[in-house]
């Protein structure tokens, strides 16, 4: 039986970039094409991947969990300002509650947004800034759908 999702470690182009306790690995295309370019684009200073884990309420179960973001990079803006984010890489359909979806989807999107909360909390407390990146960023062609 083969993989559904591309899945491996990420050998990097720029390891002093990293600073990542463990390898990267990716559980995605999507993870792996997000890696891609924070090793390779010239503003992104440092990244790592599955950089800590935040407690949070499992809003279904009630039990306290953790959640691991996907990404934590350091990257100089447009504005030349140094900045740090904590980087979440999902698809579009688990972000936003729609009306045809299945109860287990509806579950899906509220664990995301209870972990996503804590998220922003974290980050808030701590300086950073906190970004969901779905395939409409990943695969942004430079204009807008009609």
């Amino acid at each position: 039986m083969s993989k559904k999702f591309a899945q491996g470690f990420y050998e990097m182009i720029n390891p002093q970039k990293y600073v990542g306790k463990t390898k990267p690995y990716y559980r995605s295309g999507w993870e792996n094409r997000i890696m891609i370019m924070f090793d390779t684009h010239e503003h992104i200073l440092q990244w790592a991947s599955e950089p800590l884990k935040i407690p949070y309420r499992h809003p279904i179960t009630g039990k306290g969990t953790v959640y691991v973001p996907d990404f934590l990079i350091t990257y100089r803006n447009r504005s030349d300002q140094i900045r740090a984010e904590l980087i979440e890489v999902k698809p579009l359909k688990q972000c936003m509650v729609e009306d045809k979806m299945k109860p287990h989807e509806r579950a899906t999107v509220a664990v995301n947004h209870a972990k996503w909360a804590m998220a922003q909390k974290f980050c808030q407390q701590n300086g950073l800034f906190f970004r969901v990146i779905t395939e409409q960023e990943i695969f942004y062609q430079g204009r807008k759908k009609r």
